[in-house]
């Protein structure tokens, strides 16, 4: 018995992605544009449903369009090593890990920022201070 095909209101409610962002997704090519009634209203299928959450799950982890772009390519090729997934992962690890680092600094050099101020007045305080003369920083930013 095949299974009724699902509006978009009914694929919002199974994978907790909203209208405009699947209508993006279609634009953009990550999903199918979806085929339409007489009406001229979209239907879907579960390989539908698979696929938007595949894209949302990898969007929740972080991954940028590209590479779940080419992740859904390699999903849709299942006979295929995964050397090329893993790879795009690794980079994304990579990329965390390296953002983590940056924020680390970040919040290193505003929590000596803050430590500093003596909470007087503003012509001796610190925060300003520092955010007046980038001499006063630890960290080097571009």
């Amino acid at each position: 018995m095949p299974i009724p095909a699902l509006s978009i209101g009914a694929l919002t409610k199974r994978t907790g992605v909203k209208v405009p962002t699947i209508r993006y997704y279609e634009s953009i090519g990550l999903l199918p544009e979806a085929p339409r009634t007489g009406s001229n209203r979209r239907t879907y299928d579960e390989a539908s449903v698979r696929r938007l959450r595949f894209i949302r799950h990898a969007r929740e982890l972080g991954f940028d369009v590209e590479a779940i772009r080419q992740l859904l390519a390699l999903a849709d090729d299942p006979d295929r090593p995964c050397h090329e997934a893993d790879l795009l992962a690794r980079s994304h690890l990579a990329e965390i890990e390296s953002r983590i680092t940056r924020l680390e600094a970040l919040r290193d050099e505003v929590r000596r920022m803050v430590e500093g101020c003596a909470q007087g007045e503003v012509r001796s305080c610190h925060v300003i201070e520092v955010l007046a003369d980038h001499a006063h920083c630890l960290h080097e930013r571009h």
